[in-house]
């Protein structure tokens, strides 16, 4: 990917992640990228045999055979995360959180601890938002790393997941992120939530783009997401799909860093 200076002057996040409507086809593009069902069955080649990881039921889930899809936020935790972690523990359905370091780890970090001791998977979406293939190296190790400090001092673990602003990654990216342990998770349907407010359309665009192995990218800081989501859970429900935590879609495989996935 041809990679530029970053500009001098940068608008708010909001317009940043509405730059994410970008198509998927040139997120990451040069870099190689994995999907689920390679992973598992990379893993499963390896040792010879299949493997199973737990939902927040309690329930193994082989999504070899299951239809699994996962359920991811970015660039929060905000004002309405509470009211999101309580339907999502109401349903028993676990969840990925890509977190914003600035003006949301920072500012809310008893919510940051609550999302991990309810079992979701707690993730790096950098620390201001920032295009990370238009930075330098040492400029795109910072945006990780004070978001891995930082969700480490409050949940005591350190992100294996990060999700890079608008998709875009590049050869440095990659490698900046193997040094930090950090897998790079992208996404196969996404309802464009910056831009609506309209939770029925949320939850058709979620719907209509739901498949197998699937990965749904939503923000919980716009606020028609959080009220769309208990639809998008029932009706996913209902269809045989059965909610993980990205590491859980791609276990018996784990997410290796600096690695690229993508449904």
């Amino acid at each position: 990917m041809f990679r530029t200076k970053p500009a001098k002057s940068r608008g708010p996040v909001v317009a940043l992640l509405a730059a994410a409507s970008l198509v998927l086809a040139l997120s990451g593009c040069g870099v190689e990228k994995v999907t689920p069902g390679e992973a598992r069955s990379k893993a499963a080649g390896a040792d010879g045999k299949g493997g199973k990881a737990g939902a927040a039921s309690g329930a193994a889930v082989d999504c070899a055979t299951v239809k699994c899809i996962a359920l991811t936020f970015d660039a929060g935790p905000g004002k309405d995360t509470p009211r999101l972690l309580d339907i999502l523990k109401e349903k028993q359905v676990p969840a990925t959180f890509f977190l914003l370091g600035r003006k949301h780890v920072d500012r809310y970090p008893q919510v940051v601890k609550r999302i991990a001791d309810e079992g979701h998977e707690v993730a790096n979406h950098t620390w201001t938002h920032r295009i990370l293939t238009e930075l330098e190296e040492d400029e795109v190790r910072e945006e990780l790393s004070r978001t891995q400090d930082a969700i480490e001092k409050i949940t005591g673990s350190r992100p294996t997941l990060m999700r890079p602003p608008q998709g875009r990654t590049d050869d440095t990216v990659s490698e900046v992120s193997r040094e930090l342990g950090l897998a790079q998770i992208l996404w196969s349907v996404t309802a464009k939530d910056y831009s609506t407010t309209d939770s029925a359309l949320i939850r058709q665009r979620v719907l209509d783009g739901a498949k197998g192995d699937g990965i749904i990218l939503l923000h919980d800081i716009y606020d028609g997401t959080v009220p769309a989501v208990p639809g998008i859970i029932d009706e996913l429900k209902r269809r045989g799909f059965t909610f993980v935590t990205v590491p859980q879609l791609l276990a018996p495989g784990s997410a290796e860093p600096g690695t690229v996935y993508r449904p």
